[in-house]
């Protein structure tokens, strides 16, 4: 038996309210910004992710281990280029260090890298 249906993943940043509506868009989930110290975004089978304002926040750096970045998402996409284009126009920037050929690395809003991924 199950413990839990999903866990619940909570990012520190600057700004939870921008966050969640990048990663909202990206994933098509709903945002809920009613508190603007703690956003969440929540999709349709339940599954959220909730991000928390930390004042004086500093973005983890990737790939030096100086600011480890504890966690990052691999988000699952079709299309590679298309999916690309689409998280950079929401204000993802590609990380100049792109180790796979698979996946492509990026940071969000916050400086939080995440994965774009193929099957």
């Amino acid at each position: 038996m199950a413990i839990a249906r999903f866990p619940s993943f909570v990012l520190d940043c600057p700004d939870p309210v921008a966050l969640a509506r990048f990663y909202g868009a990206l994933l098509d989930w709903k945002v809920d910004d009613s508190d603007p110290g703690w956003t969440d975004i929540r999709a349709e089978n339940g599954n959220c992710i909730s991000f928390q304002r930390v004042d004086g926040y500093a973005p983890p750096v990737w790939p030096g281990q100086e600011k480890p970045q504890q966690l990052h998402l691999d988000v699952i996409v079709d299309d590679l280029d298309e999916a690309e284009t689409a998280v950079l126009g929401l204000g993802a920037v590609k990380h100049e260090h792109q180790p796979g050929t698979t996946f492509r690395v990026f940071l969000d809003p916050a400086g939080h890298p995440f994965c774009l991924c193929v099957n």
